[in-house]
């Protein structure tokens, strides 16, 4: 064990170093250590209830290692993908951005822009130099006004997306089933309302990543106290659309207020402590929050009818 880890601190002070050739005979030695005392590699479930993949012989190479450039290899898995993800925060109302891009095609998408954070979030994508062809709201917020009208300004063919079950103004209305491409990646829309009538949750079904909005928090839910906000609509929305896939898949909320970026199908699942209640226990617990009315409700709403547009008001 002990030689295991001087040749890995070898390997990776050199590779900081990008000393390409004492970094492949580290590796190459250290595979041969590999190969003395075990000849498969196992990686570990990304849940309890995740099976262990199966035994692979090590195939890395001192060849195939010379060619890595030292900014894109990874120690933890394959070559990054083709695709570019950042989650950003608006830090008056806690709400989460998402911006996903094809690095091919240079095509994005941004998911629930706010629209204080125009700005930043137009910088952003001119910097990594994509063309912004959607922004999608996952519903009709009440805490913020939304900056999809506004980025549709800048960016000339960018088109703002929202449910055809509310009552907001956009240029591209979705229904369950609905499929958003960017690219060569294809996110697919999850009605699940519940928290609004018009709640939207995507899918990046090959990646493993879904955007639940307010349907489903870290630990938690959006409320149903307003906006033809249903219990029952929405713990059906979580268990059938969200529970239902794959333990390891990552969830990234549409909020957060206790400084959690993201959570998984399974941890939900299991520790939620709304929604792994029954149905009855959750719905005493909503009906019993108590809250107090948004903020800003009387502004955003409004606000978001029009898109963000607040010059069309």
């Amino acid at each position: 064990m002990a030689m295991k880890c001087v040749l890995m601190n070898s390997f990776i002070k050199n590779l900081a170093l990008k000393n390409h050739d004492k970094c492949a005979a580290a590796i190459t030695r250290f595979i041969s250590t590999q190969k003395s005392a075990s000849s498969k590699l196992f990686f570990l479930p990304a849940s309890p209830s995740a099976k262990l993949l199966q035994p692979t012989t090590t195939a890395l190479t001192a060849t195939r290692f010379q060619k890595m450039d030292s900014k894109n290899f990874s120690t933890s898995g394959p070559q990054p993908s083709n695709l570019t993800f950042r989650q950003l925060l608006d830090y008056a109302t806690f709400t989460y951005t998402y911006i996903l891009g094809d690095n091919a095609s240079k095509k994005a998408i941004i998911i629930d822009p706010v629209l204080e954070r125009v700005e930043r979030d137009a910088k952003l994508l001119k910097e990594l130099q994509f063309d912004l062809i959607y922004a999608l709201n996952t519903h009709m917020h009440a805490d913020h006004i939304t900056g999809s009208g506004e980025l549709g300004r800048i960016f000339q063919n960018c088109k703002s997306v929202i449910s055809k079950h509310t009552s907001a103004q956009a240029q591209k209305y979705i229904d369950d089933g609905d499929v958003i491409e960017f690219g060569k990646f294809k996110l697919e829309c999850l009605s699940t309302p519940g928290h609004t009538d018009g709640c939207v949750s995507y899918l990046l079904r090959d990646h493993g990543l879904v955007f639940t909005g307010d349907a489903l928090f870290v630990r938690g839910c959006g409320r149903t106290d307003f906006q033809q906000g249903i219990p029952q609509l929405l713990y059906n929305s979580v268990h059938k659309k969200l529970f239902s896939l794959p333990d390891h898949f990552l969830i990234y909320p549409g909020h957060d207020y206790n400084g959690n970026m993201s959570s998984t199908v399974w941890e939900e699942k299991t520790y939620n402590p709304r929604l792994t209640k029954p149905f009855e226990e959750f719905k005493k617990i909503m009906d019993n929050l108590n809250l107090p009315k948004p903020k800003l409700i009387d502004v955003a709403v409004p606000g978001n009818m029009v898109d963000g547009l607040l010059d069309k008001k």
